[in-house]
């Protein structure tokens, strides 16, 4: 009987989900299967592949053959270099030590640049989103802009059929401010001749008031010599 490791479909349409499966070559691809050694599903990024290296390993010695997409699989994880390791071991090329010691290195420059690549997607994902982020943040401040143009323009023209239908106001406030010098002028003119005026006759009003007080004794006085002449007459 020939054995293979092959995929065996599940899941949801568009969203599939496979099994890593060891099954008689002539059996549909998702019918009956032997033994289920692991699962790969494509729709994550990286893509995720659970595989039991330990029964995959066992069945390759024994001569199961793998299908293309799962010997990269294998592959990806090590299974057919440490297959390789081991075969070296059964026919005495290398020791188990050895063996070992190789594919623990290759597992751990595996892993890192595994890691690696997540992290790259991760920000290369972060970068994406910020990028989108920005373009909308820009989109929107453009659209705001636009609103409060119009806001302003119908502002304006709002403003200036005001004025047109009302411009009364708006003529008294600049006759208000072109009098206003003007009725300044006379009061500080008035303001300055004042005391003038009142200084005028305090100054005359001794003069007017000692003039009779002069002449009245000269008349008294002249008074009784005429009646001395009459009697003497």
């Amino acid at each position: 009987m020939s054995v293979k490791i092959r995929l065996a479909r599940r899941g949801r349409r568009k969203m599939a989900i496979y099994d890593v499966v060891v099954a008689d070559a002539r059996a549909p691809r998702d019918g009956r299967f032997i033994e289920k050694i692991g699962s790969y599903n494509p729709n994550t990024n990286p893509a995720s592949i659970n595989i039991n290296n330990e029964r995959a390993l066992k069945w390759l010695l024994n001569g199961a053959q793998p299908t293309d997409t799962v010997k990269a699989m294998l592959s990806y994880r090590g299974v057919m270099l440490k297959k390789h390791l081991q075969i070296g071991v059964l026919k005495g090329a290398i020791t188990q030590e050895v063996a070992d010691a190789k594919f623990e290195a290759w597992s751990t420059e595996k892993d890192t640049k595994i890691a690696g690549k997540a992290e790259g997607i991760t920000a290369a994902k972060a970068d994406v989103r910020k990028k989108a982020f920005d373009a909308e943040t820009a989109k929107n401040q453009a659209r705001l802009d636009v609103i409060k143009a119009r806001e302003d323009e119908q502002k304006a023209l709002l403003a200036a059929a005001e004025a047109a239908n009302n411009p009364a106001p708006v003529v008294e406030e600049v006759v208000a401010e072109e009098e206003a010098p003007v009725a300044e002028a006379p009061v500080e003119e008035v303001v300055a001749e004042t005391p003038v005026v009142e200084e005028t006759p305090a100054a005359e009003a001794p003069a007017v008031e000692e003039a009779p007080e002069a002449k009245a004794p000269a008349a008294e006085e002249k008074a009784p010599e005429a009646g001395e002449d009459e009697a003497k007459a």
